[in-house]
């Protein structure tokens, strides 16, 4: 066990976690605002590639260790950097890429906060885990609680179930609901809330947990680790921001131990056009997210070639949320259309020699646009995070197993 307190962003109280249930929140804070895990260790020790995850188990608010994991790979590009005309980029990967050491076989780095998430849980929790996805979460979240025998129950948008699927056969702990009748991941998060609510369930807390966002920071911890320093620029595509929130701690934290450099970092985020939430409200200078009617947010989701980038309640003005992220680094936003974020998918797999998600292909794009604009130097330490590639690969090479919605849940139906 990893040795821990959680500290209240907004009140500075430090309480103990807790056994018996999923601490997501200071009850007694005066303002929303996120938890933070403090560690004992201050300088980050790593282990062997062997322990997967766990590897950065120092600084993962974590109980166990589970069997299985994959930390996220960081190598110097060769070939998209010269493709960019830069000197210093270096790819954090993270999917199925044997090669580059790499073996997440749902192919995203929603393993990296599932391993977590679940290893901040006791063996023998007395609560079913509730979480809800727009597909990528649901597949990491399936396959580690079916690889540990852990009780889950996800709930994804019916459009979405495509993918859903187990590189196992799913465990019978594994539960799965869909939100039907033209939903989104919006009404998705909606009905995992009702479940959650319920005697012997326990909502996973998205962004509000801490093990999902210091599992998601291992993939800077990959990367400064491999580079000897924090990186000057993160490339990132975002949908609820929680990856880039992630970022942003790591690189506190990996400062804080004196041996990467000072923490210049700067979060240069994307979205997929024209599903702008985030992009717009940060444009606008605004801590409150812009408004925007429910019909066209549904529309622009339909409309974006990454599905998973379209949260319509992203964690943007909490404390120690995404507008605070952005303002502390000096961060930048991009629009990316699908055009453009398909010819870069293209780009990496020419170049770097991997198949990426949509959801990837829209931060190499961003880069791309950086680069053109001149608004990084060609000399800089880029980090771009690739959070989730292989996926095509590892559907040749593997049987993949379908995971059956128990129920599809349609508008206005009791839950």
């Amino acid at each position: 066990m990893t040795d821990y307190t959680l500290s209240c962003l907004s009140s500075g109280r430090t309480m103990p976690d807790r056994d018996d249930t999923i601490v997501l929140a200071n009850p007694e804070a005066g303002e929303p605002a996120f938890l933070q895990a403090k560690y004992r260790e201050a300088r980050l020790r790593v282990g062997p590639a062997c322990h997967g995850i766990y590897r950065f188990g120092d600084w993962l608010p974590i109980r166990r260790r589970l069997d299985g994991s994959s930390a996220p790979v960081t190598y110097k590009s060769t070939g998209l950097a010269s493709a960019l005309g830069l000197s210093n980029l270096h790819i954090t990967f993270s999917g199925y890429w044997p090669e580059r050491g790499v073996h997440m076989p749902t192919g995203t780095f929603k393993e990296c906060e599932a391993y977590a998430v679940c290893a901040r849980m006791p063996a023998g929790f007395p609560e079913r885990l509730v979480v809800a996805s727009a597909g990528n979460t649901a597949r990491a979240f399936i396959h580690v609680c079916s690889q540990n025998r852990i009780p889950l129950l996800v709930v994804v948008p019916e459009a979405n179930l495509t993918a859903v699927w187990s590189p196992n056969p799913p465990a019978p702990e594994v539960q799965l609901i869909a939100a039907g009748g033209g939903a989104d991941y919006f009404d998705a998060i909606r009905i995992a809330d009702e479940f959650a609510g319920r005697q012997g369930y326990a909502a996973e807390g998205g962004a509000r947990n801490v093990a999902r966002r210091d599992g998601m920071g291992t993939t800077v911890l990959s990367a400064a680790t491999t580079i000897g320093r924090i990186p000057e620029y993160y490339f990132q595509a975002v949908g609820s921001g929680t990856g880039a929130i992630a970022a942003w701690e790591a690189a506190q934290r990996l400062e804080a131990d004196g041996r990467f450099g000072p923490n210049r970092m700067r979060l240069m985020l994307s979205q997929n056009a024209p599903f702008l939430l985030l992009y717009d409200s940060w444009k606008l200078g605004s801590r409150e997210l812009v408004k925007i009617d429910d019909e066209t947010e549904r529309r622009h989701t339909d409309e974006i070639y990454a599905k998973v980038l379209s949260n319509r309640r992203p964690p943007y003005a909490i404390k120690g949320g995404l507008y605070d992220a952005l303002q502390a680094t000096n961060g930048e936003m991009y629009a990316v259309s699908n055009e453009a974020a398909v010819e870069a998918s293209g780009l990496f797999e020419t170049y770097e020699g991997a198949d990426i998600s949509e959801e990837a292909a829209v931060a190499t794009a961003s880069l791309v646009a950086a680069v053109r604009e001149q608004e990084v130097p060609r000399d800089a330490v880029i980090m771009l995070n690739i959070t989730g590639g292989g996926l095509l690969r590892y559907k040749q090479e593997h049987a993949v197993y379908p995971v059956e919605p128990q129920r599809v849940v349609m508008p206005g139906e009791d839950i």
